[in-house]
């Protein structure tokens, strides 16, 4: 196609449309063969038992559908246990290729916090520790002023003189 035509919006649903119809005959052809490949495998591997027979002939049957299968089992496990490994060693490269490429650190950002619940954060909530701050300082007492007290002597003799002072200043 050249740059100065465009495809009209129904020639490109139809070629969508007949694009997707082939994807879907092309899946259920692989369907079909994935499961000729199944029957033709058990065909093959796994024939029809014998049935007719005495019990011990059904017995000895038995014993070597089970012996087969605890092979198979072993075969199984065998795999898993590579898949494992190998994961498991996929997982470690991961690691040491981050490792090797640096993280980033990301910009911090101002967070307010208590020096208790960063201490819960960093220790997890099994720690119990406490940071109070205000009960590790010193306690300073505050010195209380004294007044003079006189000799506690007549209380009618006080209000007189405290009359005398009011008079003084009514007065002037």
């Amino acid at each position: 196609m050249s740059e100065g035509k465009k495809m009209t919006s129904s020639r490109r649903h139809h070629l969508k449309s007949m694009m997707l119809q082939i994807a879907a005959a092309w899946i259920e052809q692989e369907k079909k063969d994935v499961e000729e490949a199944r029957e033709a495998h058990v065909a093959e591997n796994c024939p029809a038992p014998d049935l007719s027979g005495d019990h011990a002939a059904l017995m000895e049957v038995c014993k070597k559908l089970q012996a087969a299968i605890d092979k198979i089992d072993e075969a199984r496990y065998d795999a898993e246990s590579k898949v494992q490994k190998t994961d498991k060693e996929i997982e470690d490269l991961k690691l040491k290729v981050i490792e090797l490429a640096g993280v980033k650190k990301p910009a911090l950002k101002k967070v307010r916090m208590s020096a208790d619940a960063m201490l819960q954060a960093l220790l997890g909530g099994k720690h119990k520790v406490t940071m109070d701050l205000r009960a590790n300082l010193k306690q300073v007492k505050k010195e209380v002023k004294e007044e003079p007290t006189e000799a506690v002597g007549d209380w009618r003799k006080n209000i007189e003189d405290k009359a005398d002072r009011k008079k003084m200043f009514e007065t002037s």
